[in-house]
């Protein structure tokens, strides 16, 4: 069910040999850029009905109009299973007590005498959210998408998610219900690299969408390839690639607890990634024999779970100590990393890639994904190296503010006229020097 890489015996290899070694989905966003690049375009010229068209070919559903209504979201939160909108309320709840302290503060620093720098922080003017509607519905994501924004103090949030036929063309009722607790009220049924798109250029009309200034939320390759083709245009969050989850584990992790941590990654895509590094063998074997109870037990199982699990990105990834595993886990750089050792936290504050990491057996990455109060947008593929997760920073642009008064700027005029005619651009040196009637004060 699930393959296994043994990389005991031998010194581990450095940096991109160690990297290569590992278990990786293909997810190949340049080569789905080219079949995004027409559909991205036609909603630039023709707008809305561009999207009406791509929810009628991709959808299969007619749509009179993309924005949804006000009564929609009304409705759908009337008709929400009180024990699904408790569970968001809680899930909201959590997000905002993580997320408000998040929020940096201006700072001034007195260089010199006379000299200030201030760097103030101002959330970008508008956003738009994809909430995915493929597989499976996620009102979490919308969750995870908005109150960042919110707390940023984006002033403009639109949100987008592909509408559903056994809806009526709206998005799923429990992304509408998730909305109206949040208080986002223009919600676009759109799908894809169409949203993407929308969003990126603005639409005109009476349903139109006005142009945003950063994209975020996780989504397909179609998604994360229209990203890539408006990088420049608008600010991203990620190039979202499938879902993964690595474990470290040593002998005293319970295979029950690893086994259904894998599986319940395995559950999102037959593209997840699975994988389990540990110097235990015999917990590989543990984990190995109760994956296939657990996966028969389950839903989703020949259509995600076993290919998820079979996969090249999926592995049971043997090592000769936990210090080789630390070494495997850091190359990889999961998206979601579990430790289940024994003083896992210690093992944890080590770890320097990854998305998120979930420190013992009572913190699974399913608890990150709803309630924790942490983000669950974060990066993939190995981007965990040098890229965050969503966050309230993502929405805040940092600017600085240079406050210099006569005499400040009289006494490092000099050092400013030597930088810039080393670097032969005297009229850098020139704008210092008109200020002193085109002598460099003496400092």
């Amino acid at each position: 069910m699930i393959s296994r890489i043994d990389l005991r015996g031998d010194a581990l290899p450095e940096g991109g040999a160690l990297r290569d070694l590992l278990p990786r989905a293909e997810f190949d966003v340049e080569a789905a850029l080219e079949k995004v690049r027409p559909i991205c375009e036609d909603v630039h010229h023709r707008g809305t009905a561009a999207l009406i068209e791509y929810a009628q070919k991709f959808d299969g559903v007619t749509l009179e109009q993309v924005r949804v209504p006000v009564e929609a979201l009304k409705t759908a939160l009337d008709e929400l299973d009180p024990a699904v909108r408790a569970a968001l309320e809680e899930s909201i709840r959590r997000a905002r007590i993580v997320h408000r302290e998040q929020r940096r503060t201006e700072h001034t620093t007195q260089v010199v005498p006379g000299g200030t720098v201030t760097e103030k922080w101002v959330p970008v003017e508008r956003v738009g959210l994809y909430a995915p509607g493929g597989r499976s519905v996620y009102p979490s994501s919308v969750v995870m998408n908005v109150v960042p924004a919110q707390e940023a103090g984006v002033e403009s949030i639109a949100l987008a998610s592909p509408p559903q036929k056994e809806h009526g063309g709206l998005p799923h009722p429990t992304i509408l219900a998730a909305c109206a607790l949040l208080g986002v009220d223009e919600v676009y049924a759109a799908g894809g690299a169409q949203a993407v798109a929308m969003f990126a250029y603005g639409t005109s009309g009476p349903d139109g969408c006005p142009p945003a200034n950063m994209v975020t939320g996780p989504g397909n390759i179609w998604v994360a390839a229209a990203k890539r083709y408006f990088t420049g245009r608008i600010g991203i969050d990620t190039e979202a690639g499938p879902t993964e989850i690595a474990v470290l584990a040593d002998s005293t992790a319970d295979p029950v607890h690893v086994a259904a941590d894998l599986i319940s990654q395995a559950e999102h895509d037959p593209l997840a990634a699975a994988v389990l590094v540990t110097d235990s063998a015999e917990l590989a074997d543990a984990v190995e024999k109760e994956l296939e109870p657990q996966v028969a037990a389950t839903k989703h199982v020949e259509d995600r779970i076993k290919p998820a699990l079979a996969g090249k990105q999926s592995a049971i990834v043997l090592v000769d100590s936990l210090e080789d595993g630390l070494k495997v886990v850091d190359a990889y750089g999961a998206e979601h990393l579990e430790i289940q050792t024994a003083d896992a936290a210690a093992w944890a504050a080590r770890v320097r890639n990854a998305g998120a990491i979930f420190v013992g057996p009572w913190a699974p990455v399913s608890l990150g994904d709803y309630c924790a109060g942490s983000n669950h947008v974060l990066p993939t593929g190995g981007c965990a190296c040098h890229s965050s997760g969503l966050s309230v920073q993502s929405f805040l642009r940092g600017i600085h503010i240079v406050d210099y008064t006569r005499d400040a700027l009289a006494e490092v005029t000099h050092h400013v006229v030597t930088l810039a005619e080393a670097e032969d651009l005297p009229a850098h040196g020139a704008a210092l020097k008109a200020r002193f009637g085109w002598k460099v004060p003496t400092p």
